[in-house]
């Protein structure tokens, strides 16, 4: 489609906000790409959420948290039967010599060992279970992401960068990912494991273990004031990412324009300050998000002290615990403080995956695109009158590009459109196809306004061929099928034949099974072209639009495919959205479309007669010829 009257701005996508990088222009496209403004997240709504996507493998995460409760447990156990190993070792009171129940050891020794390995073997498990489970829900994730892209309306793609809604799909999806299998899973067991080790401590000591959990609301305050700071940091470095990525892929498509007008320098410049920030911005992430993991080391060693102190200064008072005993204390408050320093250096990569999800969130919570209608129509019975009446429409508010169009076509006409450069071509053929909406006014075919109508229905009727072609890393035969895939070989060829398509297909090594690069690079500009128009012909439309179809070709392939449209036009309701005058002079009816209305209509022999203003774009573009 024209870039001409493409949007400059989204009305109808209320979040995320949009600013614009270029400046707009009347009837005109986007000059530049947009990024999301940034705005405050709500980390508790898109936890849950996410949680809600974990949950849907709720066999699976069962097992799962069965198996950590066990680990636990294992793990839980281990220090209880050293600490019993070690008081077998015993002082006799009597002669003051070291006594060792032997049996009594070696029991507790391989009750040890036979913990370790249970351990082992499910912790194992558990880190199976927990990539199986992270990758069964980003796929949910990733499938409920791509459907959603899929139902979106043409004016988000067209005011949001492409790079951007693929990073998302991408980078933001592969960090939920990382998170599910290596921080979110681990919570749970660190939540599991600081509970059962507060429960053997108390246990052992009531004493020691408030000495322990002293160092607890320090811990919370910490990391609370940290996390807070932190997350700015996180959020803006997945935004930066986006752009990066958009930035790259706007250049790589637009490559060749950048080499013709000697842009490299400034496009290396460009991607040098959005990758410097996001350099800096990521160290900032690291540093903020490493230096949690020393300070709560810290806090964690000097809880060992104090344990150990307290537990030193009980047995030299005669306290009736055992040196066991504060062994298993000292363990224990290892294992109660593990968990503690384990969210604290798992918290960036949470926060960078809450950052992402809250972006892949942003997208799921866009509007679909609207689609009421709900008159369904018979194809075949569409007879292909189009009228418009009144329509007023404009991409941004306040900057209309349609101001009360008239249009009636009838069926079978062939007519062209016509008109300087933003003036409403394509924004008519925008609003026929429904990918935008009219302010105002009615758009009829056969008498049914087209609101009325399904926009799967609207859209089969119509096959349209673009300026821009579009073809998919795919085969020939499923390029020109793309629009009807249970064509027959023969119908296939023939529309290939009416396209002058056939001979060049031919002639590649494998035919029709010739595999295309991305969007078919691998063939000329005009061959890219007449696939384009073979694909438009199998459709068999009622309803033929063609934006500017023969641009892109030379002389000659234009003439042969001059001659392919007269037949494919045939008893069908045309719109031609032209450029070059030459190509609709046998057009019947000519529309000149000024400031958003129908400036003059007719014939190509009676518009010039009228000396107005298709004569004047005549003269501009056929200077000094006679006609």
């Amino acid at each position: 489609m024209n870039q001409q009257n493409r949007p400059t701005a989204s009305k109808a996508q209320t979040p995320p906000p949009v600013i614009p990088l270029g400046p707009n222009r009347r009837g005109g496209g986007p000059m530049g790409a947009r990024m999301h403004a940034e705005k405050p997240k709500n980390t508790k709504k898109t936890l849950g959420r996410l949680l809600r996507y974990i949950g849907k493998s709720g066999v699976l995460l069962g097992v799962l948290l069965v198996i950590m409760v066990i680990v636990t447990v294992a793990e839980l156990l281990g220090p209880f039967f050293q600490a019993c190993a070690i008081d077998t070792i015993q002082k006799d009171a009597v002669s003051g010599r070291l006594t060792v129940d032997f049996d009594a050891m070696r029991g507790y020794l391989v009750m040890m060992a036979i913990v370790f390995v249970i351990s082992a073997v499910l912790s194992y498990f558990q880190e199976v279970l927990a990539a199986k489970l992270s990758l069964r829900t980003v796929r949910a994730m990733r499938n409920d992401l791509f459907c959603k892209i899929s139902r979106l309306p043409i004016q988000y793609t067209d005011t949001h960068r492409h790079g951007d809604i693929m990073s998302r799909m991408t980078n933001d999806v592969e960090n939920v990912s990382n998170a599910i299998s290596q921080s979110i899973t681990s919570l749970f067991s660190c939540v599991l494991t600081l509970l059962g080790a507060m429960t053997m401590m108390l246990y052992y000591s009531p004493l020691m273990t408030l000495i322990a959990v002293i160092t607890i609301p320090i811990s919370i305050l910490v990391s609370s004031k940290l996390a807070k700071f932190m997350r700015k940091y996180f959020v803006r470095q997945q935004r930066l990412l986006g752009q990066l990525n958009g930035q790259v892929e706007e250049t790589v498509t637009s490559y060749k324009t950048v080499v013709a007008y000697g842009k490299e320098e400034e496009s290396v410049k460009k991607f040098a300050e959005t990758s410097n920030q996001l350099r800096a911005c990521a160290i900032s992430a690291r540093v903020w998000g490493s230096i949690m993991g020393p300070i709560m080391n810290f806090l964690g060693n000097l809880q060992y002290v104090a344990i150990a102190a307290t537990g030193g200064a009980l047995v030299l008072s005669g306290r009736a615990i055992s040196i066991g005993s504060i062994q298993a204390m000292l363990q224990y408050s290892k294992k109660f403080t593990r968990p503690i320093n384990m969210i604290a250096n798992q918290y960036s990569s949470i926060l960078t995956a809450l950052a992402g999800a809250e972006r892949i969130f942003e997208i799921m919570d866009s509007a679909d695109e609207i689609d009421e209608g709900t008159r369904k129509i018979d194809i075949s019975s569409v007879n292909g009158h189009i009228e418009f009446r009144d329509v007023c429409f404009g991409y941004v508010e306040g900057e209309p590009v349609l101001q009360g169009l008239n249009l009636s076509v009838s069926p079978g006409q062939k007519i062209a459109i016509v008109g300087a450069t933003g003036s409403g071509k394509t924004t008519v053929v925008n609003l026929l196809t429904r990918f935008y909406e009219p302010n105002s006014g009615q758009i009829l075919i056969d008498g049914i306004d087209i609101r009325e109508i399904p926009k799967a229905d609207l859209r089969h009727a119509i096959a349209i061929v673009l300026q821009d072609t579009v073809l998919f890393s795919d085969t020939i035969r499923n390029n020109i099928t793309y629009g009807h895939p249970e064509a027959t070989d023969e119908q296939l060829r023939r529309a290939a034949q009416t396209a002058k398509a056939d001979r060049f297909i031919e002639r590649l090594p494998e035919g029709y099974d010739t595999k295309l690069t991305e969007s078919g690079s691998n063939l000329s500009q005009g061959q890219r072209q007449l696939l384009a128009i073979a694909r438009a012909v199998l459709a068999d439309p009622k309803i033929l639009i063609l934006d500017e179809a023969t641009s892109n070709v030379d002389t000659r392939t234009e003439m042969q495919i001059q001659e392919a449209m007269v037949a494919l036009m045939k008893n069908r309701t045309s719109l031609i959205i032209a450029h070059r005058l030459s190509t609709i002079r046998d057009a019947d009816l000519i529309v000149v479309i000024r400031n958003g209305q129908v400036a003059e209509a007719g014939t190509h022999d009676t518009l010039l007669a009228q000396d107005g203003e298709y004569f004047k774009l005549y003269q501009n573009q056929f200077a000094g010829i006679q006609t």
